[in-house]
């Protein structure tokens, strides 16, 4: 059993708790399918156990808030790697050439004064 491990994604952040188990997966206390409608997101969340081939083995609670749902399920993705690779380091190396222990940094830059958003200004007529 893996204590609660953490990933982001923009605004999203989630933590997650693995245990050895049938593979189930629940998020904030609905089961997967019920909050992840959109299949892409449901292949975002499950992508390091079918990279490191560990399908099916660990039960999965996730809490996660913030952001939008394609953003809370890379938020997923990440702590669910991060929690894989502490619990077995042997799949370290195979999760991080695949690219799923880095943290996506990005986040909406911040609005300056003077301007509408953080870079678009007031229309400009010359005549």
């Amino acid at each position: 059993m893996s204590p609660l491990i953490a990933g982001k994604r923009k605004t999203s952040i989630a933590r997650v708790k693995l245990t050895s188990g049938k593979g189930t997966i629940t998020v904030n206390g609905k089961s997967f399918e019920e909050y992840f409608p959109i299949l892409f997101h449901r292949l975002v969340v499950l992508q390091p156990f079918k990279e490191t081939g560990r399908e099916g083995k660990y039960d999965v609670v996730v809490k996660v808030e913030g952001g939008g749902k394609s953003s809370q399920a890379q938020a997923i993705r990440h702590a669910i790697s991060r929690a894989l690779s502490d619990l077995e380091p042997s799949l370290r190396q195979t999760l991080k050439s695949k690219g799923l222990l880095s943290f996506d940094a990005r986040i909406k830059e911040r609005k300056k004064p003077g301007l509408h958003r953080a870079r678009k200004a007031r229309q400009y007529r010359k005549r």
